[in-house]
Formats: C-alpha cells, sequence, structure tokens
C-alpha cells in the first residue's frame, strides 16, 4: 500500500522544480497520486476495508487541496501537472 524508498526517490526527481526540492506542490501531489494508485488497487480486492477506504479519502481530500493551491499560483504549473500525473480534472 505504500510506496518504496526508490519509487519516491525517482518521483522527486521526475517533478522536482529544482536541485534538492522535496516539498514542492509538484512532488507532494506526484507522491500522493502514488499512493492513491496503489491504494486503490487495494481497496479493489478488499472492498470492506474500511480503515484504509478512509485513509483513501483523506488522501484524495489532500492531494485535490494542493491542486487548488496549485491552481491559484500558477495555472500552467497546474496543467502540466494533471497531464504528465492523467489525473482527470
Amino acid at each position: 500500500m505504500s510506496i518504496t524508498a526508490e519509487r519516491k526517490t525517482d518521483l522527486i526527481k521526475e517533478f522536482a522544480t529544482h536541485e534538492g526540492d522535496t516539498g514542492s506542490p509538484e512532488v507532494q501531489i506526484a507522491i500522493l497520486s502514488e499512493r492513491i494508485r496503489n491504494l486503490s488497487g487495494h481497496m479493489s480486492t478488499h472492498a470492506k476495508d474500511f480503515h484504509s477506504r478512509r485513509g483513501l479519502l483523506i488522501m484524495v481530500g489532500a492531494r485535490r487541496r494542493l491542486l487548488d493551491y496549485l491552481k491559484g499560483k500558477s495555472v500552467s504549473r497546474y496543467q502540466t501537472v494533471i497531464q504528465r500525473l492523467n489525473i482527470r480534472r
């Protein structure tokens, strides 16, 4: 359900806006999206796991807030992240 350290490092390198960037909205959205994908797969096989469902909904809400923040700062950065992660909006 969680992502490996190697995958997280790859996501940080791919979405970083500058050297040493680990906290920009793009990086945070990418990491949350990966965790959401993994947990969605878990939920398809374990439909009655309500504790994991709550965690999934919390992550989706956090990603939504980060996307709204990024949209307010820069629409071009927002569009780029949406396209690169294949998130429908």
